[in-house]
């Protein structure tokens, strides 16, 4: 578990120090900013990774005020520049990673999947500001249905307009389970080094144990506050996992739905 108390600093005390990008190592955080941050996995997973964050952008006001709570040391983009069409990249010039979980809808089966003609896709946006900050690297998330045949000439022409601000990219489907998170959960990851940077970007190897289930990664939180359904959902969520890895139940996430006196869900931030 993350002990989301702890600064990026703390966290760095026990990490042997980041390679930056193969030009040396140095016990000095490396510097992102990132753009639809949510409500911070992606910045916490690059947190932990030895990042520390120049400036977050997320134009949902839930989101902010639950990365403020969590994080009241990060600089989250407020008002205007909390919208990445209008967020101004200029001052935070030469960063080492410019992130993101661009919106996947103009990509997603589960949507129309109009692509560029979606009036969500982002990525004209994004390529704005990577020609503002000129950051060493950058790193976008998305759906699997990026990959689909249909999207082969807008993957190309994504390509071509980072080719021509001088990033070499490539892309690959990973599974986050392979990774230890209880949850089967496909995402494709887009990652661009600048030309000028020596060496080459090396994809992480799956993990060979297979990865904990909710229950087991969640219970204790659950228990928390005092629900008595907290055991109950951990097995459940265990039994559903297992289910879901040997194939019985395709459907099912890593994720328990249902226990015994869920609690209700409360609107506003939440604390991690």
């Amino acid at each position: 578990m993350l002990d989301m108390s702890q600064t990026p600093t703390q966290q760095l005390r026990d990490f042997p120090g980041p390679d930056r990008f193969g030009c040396g190592m140095t016990a000095e955080p490396l510097i992102a900013v990132e753009v639809c941050a949510g409500a911070g996995g992606q910045a916490i997973g690059l947190e932990a990774a030895g990042f520390d964050h120049a400036a977050l952008v997320e134009i949902d006001e839930d989101c902010r005020r639950t990365l403020k709570l969590n994080r009241p040391h990060w600089n989250i983009a407020d008002a205007a520049q909390s919208d990445i069409c209008a967020f101004d990249g200029r001052p935070f010039r030469g960063v080492d990673l410019l992130s993101g979980g661009l919106p996947c809808p103009p990509f997603s089966v589960a949507g129309k999947q109009l692509g560029e003609a979606d009036e969500r896709n982002l990525f004209p946006a994004f390529l704005r500001l990577v020609d503002e900050i000129r950051p060493r690297a950058i790193m976008v998330e998305n759906v699997r249905g990026f990959l689909d045949p249909r999207f082969a000439p807008f993957r190309n022409g994504l390509q071509l307009d980072f080719q021509r601000l001088g990033y070499r990219i490539q892309w690959r489907l990973l599974q986050a389970a392979d990774f230890g998170v209880p949850q089967l959960r496909p995402r494709v990851v887009i990652v661009g080094m600048r030309d000028d940077l020596p060496g080459t970007f090396k994809w992480p190897a799956p993990l060979t144990a297979p990865p904990p289930s909710v229950g087991q990664v969640l219970e204790d939180l659950m228990a928390a506050g005092g629900w008595v359904g907290a055991s109950d959902w951990a097995t459940q969520a265990g039994a559903q996992a297992r289910r879901a890895r040997s194939g019985a139940d395709p459907c099912a996430t890593c994720m328990g739905r249902y226990g015994r006196g869920w609690p209700q869900r409360r609107a506003g931030p939440a604390r991690a």
